[in-house]
């Protein structure tokens, strides 16, 4: 074997191993690239379950609060028909206590102001 030879043997194992050390790194960025890519896939394609389910959750609390409210508005209303019937009672009873000429009591401070700006 000639010297010849045996450089180019040499340099041919060396552009081998090189060679070899590019395609482990360029295998390791894709693997690297791939890898991420996937990740950016999976949570794109869950986002949208995810929003889903959060407009069900925000739907089901605003339908609970409704219902609340709902509630909360036919008691103020009961409550105001409550009001207004013991107002007509004593409207009542006050004309009765007049007419047999006793004089009634006067009505609390908060009465008087509702009486005077009707709130």
């Amino acid at each position: 074997m000639s010297i010849w030879a045996g450089i180019v043997a040499a340099f041919g194992t060396v552009g081998m191993v090189l060679a070899g050390l590019f395609a482990a790194r360029a295998t390791k960025a894709a693997a690297a690239a791939t890898a991420d890519a996937t990740q950016a896939a999976a949570r794109a394609q869950a986002e949208p379950n995810q929003r889903a389910a959060d407009l069900a959750a925000f739907q089901a609390i605003r339908d609970d609060m409704q219902d609340e409210l709902d509630e909360t508005k036919s008691e103020l209303r009961s409550l105001r028909s409550l009001v207004r019937s013991f107002a007509w009672y004593v409207t009542e009873l006050t004309t009765q206590m007049r007419v047999h000429r006793i004089e009634p009591p006067a009505p609390p401070d908060r009465v008087t102001e509702y009486n005077r700006t009707g709130v």
